[in-house]
């Protein structure tokens, strides 16, 4: 089914649109909350949870890409999964990696949080992101959105594991120079 399709079904309140999304999206969104979260189980709730903010959100919202809006969705839920977990206990795993990469290029004591919204920051990072080369935003966001492992992301892009490194790298001091520019920082 086309995604203008299952947004109507949401729009008739139309159970099946949940029933259309997971036929359409969900292997990809079970993925990426895979990924993040390390745990089958967890992924499915994440999933769900991506659902059941789709059903409460739409509408009034009408998503441009229904697909990218879910996969928002579940990452945001797999994030917030993988600290509820971490706050338990600590343990290794490549969304970890990459929170701990981006630690020090997004965040500064108490400013972000309290001087800039989250979507002042989301709209600055993808105006960055547009002004890059295509492969380093490529590279950039399959591993900080996809929380793509290195190997994967160098077998991908056929770079090496220390292109990538460096890559990413570079491509996180020009987002921190950026946003410190803009004020955001």
């Amino acid at each position: 089914m086309e995604p203008e399709g299952i947004l109507d079904l949401f729009f008739n309140r139309s159970e099946r649109a949940v029933e259309a999304c997971r036929s359409q999206y969900g292997a990809t969104l079970r993925g990426l909350a895979l990924r993040i979260t390390g745990s089958a189980r967890d992924a499915e709730e994440c999933e769900n949870d991506a659902y059941l903010a789709a059903w409460r959100s739409i509408p009034p919202l009408r998503p441009v890409s229904l697909r990218a809006w879910l996969l928002r969705a579940v990452r945001s839920s797999a994030i917030d999964c993988l600290k509820r977990r971490c706050a338990q206990k600590r343990g290794g795993g490549e969304a970890e990696a990459v929170l701990q990469e981006l630690e020090d290029c997004l965040t500064a004591p108490g400013k972000v949080e309290s001087a800039v919204d989250a979507q002042t920051l989301s709209e600055a990072v993808n105006a960055f992101l547009a002004g890059q080369p295509a492969r380093a935003r490529r590279v950039f966001v399959l591993r900080c959105f996809a929380c793509t492992p290195l190997p994967e992301i160098a077998r991908s892009t056929s770079m090496s594991e220390q292109a990538v490194r460096s890559l990413l790298h570079r491509t996180r001091s020009r987002l921190r120079a950026f946003l410190l520019k803009e004020d955001l920082l």
